[in-house]
């Protein structure tokens, strides 16, 4: 989390000065408070406390800095890149590393009328 804030920072001056900029968190759906409320939800019965919880802090920044940046050509977003196969989960995830960036590509490329403060998977609207 602490690396987010930090990145952003220091990029920040550049990102100003960028007639499109766009800022890509790349968070969870394990930060979902909706989803970790919800029985029915595919994650009520997943929990990773840290993991959430640092993910759940990076959609609350996402949320700040989109309220911060409303009034510049700034887009932020948080995406979940969907259960992708990588060393922190031994290669036993569900898609590859290219499928994975698919919403941070999508997100990157938003046009100037694009959202700004959303959580999304595949261009779908996750519950914060």
């Amino acid at each position: 989390m602490f690396a987010v804030v930090e990145v952003t920072q220091a990029f920040l001056p550049l990102l100003r000065a960028a007639p499109a900029a766009r800022i890509v968190n790349v968070s969870s759906q394990l930060a979902s408070f909706g989803w970790h409320t919800d029985p029915s939800s595919p994650i009520y019965n997943f929990k990773i406390p840290a993991y959430n919880a640092s993910k759940s802090v990076v959609n609350s920044l996402t949320v700040h800095l989109a309220y911060e940046l409303r009034d510049t050509p700034i887009k932020v977003n948080a995406i979940h890149p969907g259960y992708v196969q990588t060393d922190m989960n031994g290669g036993h995830g569900e898609i590859s590393v290219p499928e994975g960036a698919n919403s941070s590509v999508e997100m990157a490329l938003l046009a100037e009328d694009g959202p700004s403060g959303t959580f999304t998977h595949l261009g779908k609207p996750l519950p914060w």
